[in-house]
């Protein structure tokens, strides 16, 4: 799978890029033509960086920024983010006039949820959501809702990629954007061509990787 690859450069840093692979592959709410492969950009340390760098540049210093929460295993790109926008003069109304990065947890369910340790950082604060890959919106709309529930406001959505431009009025801002992968496709489950046609599904994958079928 991995031999079919194709490496795409960000239109704003050739520093950053992304390592896609066609083929059919299942998301948690959809199916797709290309799998967007960020391992490198969210672990190694040079990409995370610049990956910080070019997000940091789509806020302007009159947002306040009190946390970013972390889905998809940001956390790299999530503190480097955290001091790019605090040098860049993004406001924090935290008591330590500092950032806070998190990252919540999932139950038996599938449901985000933060434990008491972490709540402070999300109630009555402002909220940047940090995510790997947009697909459908959908995960974005329950982690907005998880975010509202635990009283958190989100100031601020980043991706590496997305294929949406906005998620409940809320601008996602990212590094790469569909017009950056024409040949990318999403689909409902229900609704797959490529299911249709009966061509079976490469891998599962989600914000974390993928797992061969």
């Amino acid at each position: 799978m991995e031999g079919r690859s194709i490496k795409i450069y960000a239109p704003d840093s050739k520093k950053v890029s992304l390592k896609v692979i066609p083929g059919h592959f299942a998301t948690s709410h959809s199916h797709i033509n290309l799998y967007i492969d960020l391992t490198s950009t969210k672990s190694r340390l040079s990409e995370a960086m610049e990956a910080a760098h070019v997000l940091s540049k789509q806020y302007v210093n009159s947002v306040v920024i009190d946390t970013i929460v972390c889905l998809d295993n940001c956390e790299v790109i999530g503190g480097f983010l955290a001091k790019e926008l605090t040098d860049a003069g993004i406001m924090s109304l935290n008591a330590h006039k500092t950032m806070y990065i998190i990252s919540p947890e999932y139950n038996t369910n599938g449901q985000m949820i933060f434990r008491d340790c972490n709540q402070g950082a999300i109630y009555n604060k402002n909220i940047l959501l940090l995510v790997a890959s947009v697909t459908t919106g959908d995960t974005l709309r329950r982690s907005l809702e998880c975010i509202r529930y635990y009283g958190g406001r989100v100031n601020g959505i980043s991706a590496i990629f997305s294929a949406v431009e906005d998620v409940e009025n809320t601008k996602v801002n990212s590094i790469f954007r569909k017009k950056d992968l024409p040949d990318y496709q999403s689909y409902k489950i229900s609704e797959c061509p490529l299911c249709k046609t009966g061509l079976k599904l490469d891998a599962i994958v989600n914000g974390y990787g993928y797992m061969r079928l």
